[in-house]
């Protein structure tokens, strides 16, 4: 036996989580590593979704592998992990189905991954034909075909310098619905802590040090998460986990001893996880993150930068692949889409109702970055109009909160605002001159008056899912359903289509609120001419009479600040000579006409 027995669980076992430095950088403080111990590092990534260039905070794959590549300089002894979801997300990824990222990562050396929800995103055949062309084990012990087949190998053992290193995977029972459900139609995924308790037990007898590899994460929502899993089995001495985006600056600490530990999103940081082990014990770990700016002195890889680069070039001409035809202009202007209905809002809305089959689409103007002009509609012009990768996702929602998002993004109406909403499977009016949350009325969905109290299946984007653009009312609800990104969402209805012809159809107008009784105007009184008094011999020129301000409000608007006072936006944006009229705050002193 390599390894001694753990300790048994309690039969209840709580489950606190505090900063690993407790046990890392405490530890190496307390007691001095024994002489002859053997130093191994873990590097590790996670939620990649293809940031292969260098982007504000995303540090690209060549600066990655250039990490990579300094570490195992300075320590032999090094591995390379990820956590899920590296090959999907942007269309670097997405043009050639994920291999573009696989042949990139076989660049940088990886040693073993476990796959997410997203790499499920382009089939599980499609998957199962990626891992054939990786250099690098695909690990997972939950994830079985409808025979109880394993699709993947469940664990690997490496022996690094005498110490031997057991890594096993763990997959998101959440797959299930948060990819396309014809992506995973014969795909079981099984409890994660069972499978893990299997592989624990086994690895236990053969080797040192055991990592889990685990696409779970800690979001309170999800019923399989890290937590769960390190609280529930004894014997993980590392878990590097994924799917929640979360930053562990030091790691988590589990009561049993299990370190969590999680890069965050992107290329954004590095995990490093030091590991010393002494005659088959570790006797000390350290866990930190590296970010662009501790980074900044490492050179990127030569190779993996001149890769990243003939991709790009490569997909020059995928981007110039056509997809369909519009019949009309596409209207994505700016100052369009985030103020009222467009024929291009409602074609992308059009799209999530497509691919979903949800009750009601909505996604918000600021998203839609292009036009699109008649004619010929190439991929690249599809994707300049939806350049984020953002990804589509289905909720549970309330018809109140419908109601209350639809509030949300038109508070300044008729003034452009980025969260205004492009809407699919329904039909709602705005009060321009009620005042803000009490703007919207006569909502429809499918024909019929909306419910409040009912549960209505919304599609949108996973950034207003999220609660992006102020859409707050969105983050109560967990994730019913996941479904690609909204640039190929769009680009598989046009092609559906064939020739795009949308319309504005009048599911966004403007119209006062059922019984609003407009004042009927009051007849202005007579005014007499008074006479003229003798003119008088003044001693000087008269001051110029002050001139009339307004003190900007919270929540106040230059279009309402100007309907109050009888005027215009645009006659107080000239006035005042605002560069941009959506910023204005309170205590500004408008001057009035």
């Amino acid at each position: 036996m390599v390894r001694q027995s753990k300790w048994m669980l309690s039969a209840i076992l709580s489950m606190s989580l505090v900063l690993g430095a407790a046990s890392s950088g405490a530890a190496a403080e307390e007691a001095s590593v024994p002489a002859g111990s053997k130093h191994i590092t873990l590097l590790h990534t996670n939620d990649m979704h293809a940031r292969a260039v260098a982007n504000g905070g995303d540090m690209g794959f060549a600066k990655l592998a250039g990490i990579f590549d300094s570490y195992r300089t300075e320590n032999p002894n090094t591995l390379v992990l990820d956590a899920g979801d590296a090959v999907h997300g942007t269309t670097f990824a997405t043009l050639m189905n994920g291999s573009s990222v696989v042949d990139v990562m076989n660049l940088m050396g990886y040693d073993a991954m476990t796959p997410g929800n997203h790499e499920f995103n382009y089939g599980t055949d499609r998957l199962l034909a990626l891992t054939e062309s990786m250099n690098f084990p695909v690990l997972s012990a939950n994830v079985k075909d409808k025979e109880d087949n394993l699709l993947f190998d469940p664990y690997v053992i490496k022996e690094i310098d005498g110490v031997k290193i057991g890594i096993f995977g763990l997959t998101t029972p959440e797959t299930a619905y948060k990819t396309h459900p014809k992506n995973v139609e014969n795909v079981v995924f099984t409890d994660p802590a069972e499978e893990a308790q299997a592989i624990v037990d086994k690895l236990e007898e053969e080797t040192d040090i055991i990592i889990a590899l685990g696409h779970l994460g800690l979001d309170e929502s999800s019923v399989d998460t890290s937590a769960k899993v390190a609280e529930e089995v004894e014997g993980i001495d590392i878990f590097i986990d994924g799917h929640s985006h979360t930053v562990l600056e030091e790691g988590l600490k589990a009561d049993n001893g299990t370190l969590i530990v999680s890069t965050g999103e992107y290329t954004q940081h590095v995990g490093v996880v030091d590991i010393w082990v002494n005659e088959g014990k570790i006797v000390d770990r350290e866990a930190k993150l590296l970010n662009a700016e501790a980074a900044e002195a490492i050179k990127p890889n030569e190779a993996v930068e001149a890769k990243v680069a003939a991709i790009l070039e490569e997909q020059k001409e995928i981007l110039a692949e056509e997809v369909g035809e519009a019949a009309v202009h596409l209207e994505g202007a700016r100052e369009k889409v985030r103020a009222g209905e467009t024929n291009l809002g409602n074609l992308l809305a059009d799209a999530l109702l497509f691919v979903t089959k949800a009750d009601v689409a909505m996604t918000n103007g600021g998203g839609i970055r292009d036009s699109i002009n008649e004619g010929v509609i190439t991929k690249g012009e599809v994707i300049t109009v939806l350049p984020f990768g953002n990804q589509i996702v289905t909720l549970k929602v309330k018809g109140a909160d419908i109601k209350a998002a639809l509030e949300n993004g038109v508070t300044d109406y008729p003034n452009p605002r980025g969260a205004f909403p492009q809407v699919g499977g329904m039909s709602f009016k705005i009060d321009p001159s009620a005042e803000a949350g009490k703007r919207v009325h006569s909502i429809l969905i499918g024909g019929k008056p909306l419910d409040e109290k009912a549960e209505y299946t919304l599609a949108t984007n996973d950034f207003m899912a999220a609660g992006g653009d102020e859409y707050l009312m969105f983050g109560q609800y967990p994730q019913a359903g996941m479904f690609g990104s909204l640039d190929e969402a769009l680009i598989t209805y046009i092609q559906e289509l064939g020739t795009a012809d949308p319309k504005v159809e009048g599911r966004i107008t403007e119209a006062p609120a059922p019984g609003t009784v407009k004042p009927e105007p009051k007849p202005e009184p007579e005014v007499k001419p008074e006479p003229k008094p003798e003119p008088k011999p003044e001693p000087g020129a008269k001051p110029e009479p002050a001139q009339k301000v307004y003190i900007v409000k919270k929540g106040d608007t230059l279009w309402a600040i100007a309907r109050k006072h009888g005027t215009t936006w645009q006659v107080l944006r000239d006035l005042n000579k605002l560069k941009n009229p959506d910023l204005i705050f309170p205590g500004q002193k408008i001057i009035l006409p």
